[in-house]
Order: structure tokens, then C-alpha cells, then sequence
């Protein structure tokens, strides 16, 4: 994969495409709640959803418990397996290709 923004911007526009199925994956014990899925957060000992929120349509996700948030499904996924944006980006297009 090439590292210049187009890439980028095609993993975030796939990721927005299929963020129901990825979150599913990436956080199977959450919920979608209208635009939302919510989730436990497990880089914390989260017990109770509600705090742990992802916007489905902008990839925009936030823990209001911690103050962490981030942009897009891309920084969730660095955020959520601890790596970087790049990495995780290339995790990602490597399964959207696999």
C-alpha cells in the first residue's frame, strides 16, 4: 500500500462504508443506538456502556469517561490494537484486499 493521503482517504471512505461490520469486529460487544455504536471500552477496565461512542457516518469516536477521542475508524483502530496510524491503516487494507 502507498502512504500518501489518497490511501488514507480510501480506508477511511471504506471503513465509513462497512463501519457497522468492522465495529462489530473490532468491539463485538457493543451496540448501535440511532447514528452510534456504542461499546465498552477494553483499553480500560470499562464495565457500562454509554461512555465508549462512535459516530457510524463520520467515523468520529470519543470517551467521554477519559477524554480519548479521534477523527476516523483509522485512529480507532490504532487507538483500539495500540499502533499507529499508518500501521493501522495498512492492518485495515490489507483485510478490505484480503
Amino acid at each position: 500500500m502507498k502512504t500518501n493521503s489518497t490511501n488514507f482517504q480510501e480506508v477511511s471512505r471504506f471503513t465509513l462504508m462497512k463501519s457497522n461490520d468492522l465495529l462489530r469486529q473490532w468491539l463485538p460487544n457493543g451496540k448501535v443506538v440511532g447514528n452510534e455504536y456504542v461499546a465498552l471500552n477494553p483499553t480500560r477496565h470499562d464495565k457500562k456502556l454509554g461512555s465508549f461512542r462512535i459516530n457510524m457516518l463520520t467515523g468520529k469516536w470519543a470517551d467521554f469517561a477519559t477524554g480519548d477521542k479521534g477523527g476516523d475508524l483509522i485512529s480507532l483502530y490504532a487507538y483500539l490494537f495500540d499502533c499507529g496510524q499508518l500501521q493501522a491503516a495498512k492492518r485495515i487494507f490489507s483485510n478490505i484486499k484480503g
